[in-house]
């Protein structure tokens, strides 16, 4: 199937390398693009992608803005894209909160090529978290800096197995990779993921992580 992408960033040369370089793979098709926020939620809107690569930092309305409007649309938007952050800062605040608002991952924009592809593989598939490492040490930055935010009661109703399993997703695990260490199949491992981002009323892996943290489940530091 091919993954759909629009580039939203305000920089011309950034926009025309990521569009060629993603079109030139024969699984990602770059339907838009965009110079700022405001446009970019409106081209999003009328080309349905899949993934948005989305700049932090934009005049008119920053990704932030931008990010929270595409994946919380108001009634009527049927369509919510994946939203992959694109910043020039691995510790970033803006990072941090368009995570906690449901943003499946952050790109620097001086990675290599090849990450970018990646990139937009794994947050479109959403069977993987992006950068693990990375992420997690982002998450782990801000949450030592942040007070706990009383998340820890909506573990109770987990079960002990989908609670294993978000634990596991925390540290970075891949559905294969979860799958492998429990001894199950693999489809069992989506079915487990599935019901956990439902009752916990979460978006995706990277919400799932950071809710792992700030409720307590996994602390700072520990692997």
């Amino acid at each position: 199937m091919t993954i759909r992408v629009i580039i939203v960033d305000d920089q011309n040369m950034v926009r025309a390398g990521f569009a060629a370089l993603l079109a030139s793979q024969s699984d990602i098709d770059v339907v838009g693009e965009a110079p700022n926020g405001k446009e970019g939620v409106e081209v999003s809107r009328k080309t349905h992608p899949d993934v948005v690569l989305m700049d932090v930092r934009m005049p008119e309305m920053d990704g932030l803005a931008a990010a929270r409007a595409l994946l919380e649309p108001p009634p009527g938007v049927v369509h919510v894209p994946k939203v992959l952050m694109l910043t020039t800062f691995d510790v970033d605040d803006y990072v941090y909160e368009a995570l906690r608002n449901g943003a499946s991952g952050f790109l620097l924009k001086d990675a290599p090529p090849a990450d970018l592809i990646s990139a937009v593989r794994v947050v479109a598939s959403g069977e993987a978290l992006l950068a693990p490492t990375v992420t997690r040490r982002l998450i782990t930055d801000f949450i030592k800096r942040r007070p706990r935010t009383g998340q820890s009661v909506r573990l109770n109703g987990l079960t002990p197995r989908e609670t294993e399993v978000l634990g596991l997703i925390a540290r970075g695990l891949s559905n294969q990779e979860i799958a492998e260490r429990l001894v199950l199949a693999e489809q069992t491992v989506k079915t487990h993921i599935g019901k956990v981002l439902s009752k916990l009323n979460l978006r995706d892996r990277a919400q799932a992580v950071i809710f792992a943290y700030e409720s307590g489940l996994i602390t700072p530091g520990e692997q």
